[in-house]
């Protein structure tokens, strides 16, 4: 892939808002048309919205974009707001919440880095987000307004596939989370989250299925604190059933772990 040339950088406003109660909400500097230092980003990352696109294609799209550097505890994306935007997070940690009508603040899925959220913009009748989302750490990411990444589609299908293939991915984790409920234990919840997002969304590899995933964001799945999930996760690793990484997890025996998680 050619990379295109650095161009200069202008500032533009992006809908990125402060949550930190403390200091009222501000918008964010956003960088100009991406360059290439993006594209070396976007190949490591391998985006699942980018799959299949080819070297033109991807740098039209990416070209389209703009760039925004967000702080820790930013909110991106405003439940019952419209669906203006669509991002890509490109570095970070991101999560979508729900507030409920009581004020309670719900944590929902983690977005990793090579995820896109805000996906409603995409839709012909406009809409409003389902959800807010928040970056947990510093983060860097793409964004496009409605109308330019609806002519994109226009012009390369297959970024709305890969769009159904990312729901596809949300609904197996939806899914494990929920299906945990049904269980009354710590390490059963945390066994099912596990082997269900393995069989699901999970790398096959020599040694076993490899998923990408915190202790954190498996703990939120699976409904128990990050205490817990570490311990077990630590117990199940001196039984040779799991092997725990930076960031990953690698699931030995998912059979096993399911009959024997306690």
């Amino acid at each position: 892939m050619k990379d295109s040339p650095q161009p200069a950088l202008h500032s533009v406003i992006a809908p990125v808002k402060a949550v930190n109660s403390f200091s009222p909400p501000q918008a964010v500097p956003l960088l100009s048309v991406p360059g290439s230092g993006i594209l070396h980003t976007l190949r490591n990352l391998r985006p699942q919205f980018f799959e299949g696109l080819t070297t033109s294609e991807l740098e039209l799209v990416v070209a389209a974009g703009k760039q925004v550097n967000a702080v820790a505890n930013s909110v991106i994306t405003n439940q019952d707001d419209p669906a203006e935007h669509l991002y890509l997070l490109l570095s970070g940690r991101a999560r979508f919440f729900f507030v409920t009508e009581t004020g309670k603040k719900v944590i929902l899925l983690w977005i990793p880095p090579g995820q896109t959220f805000g996906g409603a913009a995409l839709v012909t009748s406009p809409k409003t987000y389902l959800l807010s989302s928040e970056t947990v750490r510093n983060s860097s990411m793409l964004v496009w307004d409605r109308d330019k990444i609806r002519s994109l589609v226009a012009q390369c299908p297959r970024l709305l596939e890969n769009t159904v293939s990312e729901t596809y991915t949300y609904t197996v984790a939806y899914r494990a989370a929920h299906l945990s409920m049904i269980f009354e234990t710590a390490p059963e919840r945390l066994a099912y989250v596990l082997t269900s997002l393995a069989s699901g969304i999970g790398q096959k590899v020599d040694e076993g299925v490899e998923l990408h995933i915190s202790n954190e964001e498996l703990a939120n799945e699976a409904n128990v604190t990050p205490f817990t999930a570490s311990r077990l996760l630590s117990e199940w690793q001196r039984r040779g059933m799991v092997q725990k990484g930076r960031g990953k997890i690698l699931l030995r025996s998912p059979e096993l772990l399911l009959r024997r998680p306690a």
